[in-house]
């Protein structure tokens, strides 16, 4: 079965090229995906006789509760923005979809923590992406006032990863 990582992975590489349908179906599972209004919508389903019966209505239950999700999340977004804008002037975000480790291996100590003081081309933490380990820079000079991913999460593109207060 797909892990959840690997799903939002394809979504997000559905959602980005020119295919409209996506249907993968292995060890007895059966993912398929439809944009639709530029929208991509998943529909996982297991290939069984009881679950297949189900699908429809496990697809209006499911959409109710995606919506209910993004409704909640935006204002509590909006407001940790309002409340961290006077705090910092810039953010070090994802260039890719990868994985975000702080330190270039396990036993080794964190590139930056909050309060060090970064230039614009400091290696501030790895983007790991298919096997390949990128140092992502600062890009900016300033102090490191907030580290908005943890070590071993899946990070996103454009997602931001660190709050600077530039000099």
């Amino acid at each position: 079965m797909l892990k959840v990582q690997e799903i939002r992975e394809l979504i997000k590489l559905i959602d980005q090229s020119n295919i409209d349908e996506f249907c993968y179906e292995s060890n007895g599972t059966k993912v398929s995906m439809k944009k639709e209004q530029g929208q991509v919508v998943s529909e996982p389903v297991k290939v069984q006789e009881s679950v297949q019966a189900q699908a429809p209505s496990q697809d209006q239950e499911n959409e109710p509760v995606k919506k209910e999700v993004q409704d909640q999340a935006e204002p509590e977004e909006a407001g940790k923005n309002e409340q961290k804008e006077a705090n910092y002037d810039a953010e070090v975000t994802s260039p890719m979809v990868g994985t975000f480790y702080q330190s270039p291996s396990p036993d080794q100590e964190a590139y930056v923590q909050v309060g060090d003081q970064v230039k614009e081309d400091s290696v501030v933490c790895i983007v790991e992406a298919m096997k390949l380990f990128n140092e992502i820079e600062a890009e900016v000079s300033g102090e490191i006032v907030e580290i908005l991913a943890e070590d071993g999460e899946l990070v996103e593109y454009g997602q931001p990863l660190f709050r600077v207060k530039s000099k």
